[in-house]
């Protein structure tokens, strides 16, 4: 994928039913029904492959959104771990 390096590749997958597919996938499906509505056709009966291609292109888009999201929180993990491990004289324990 063009917006994700390499190095991403050693995370674990999401799980293919999560937040931002679900929601993502949800506003396909609402856009669809939008559209059968400004153009005055059957909302729910009009168009039910564009409905189907909407829920899916959305659920998609959620999807590698929340994979992007869940490698830039590594990277921002692994950079701070590796801080407090190049200077331990600012992380001492307490007590």
């Amino acid at each position: 994928m063009a917006f994700l390096p390499d190095e991403s590749r050693s995370l674990p997958p999401p799980p293919l039913i999560n937040k931002g597919s679900v929601w993502l996938g949800f506003i396909g499906w609402f856009t669809a029904m939008l559209d059968n509505s400004f153009n005055k056709r059957p909302v729910l009966r009009a168009g039910v492959h564009r409905q189907i291609l909407f829920t899916t292109v959305g659920w998609f888009v959620g999807y590698y959104l929340v994979k992007r999201a869940e490698y830039i929180y590594a990277k921002v993990d692994r950079e701070l771990l590796e801080y407090v491990r190049h200077h331990p004289e600012d992380f001492k324990a307490a007590g």
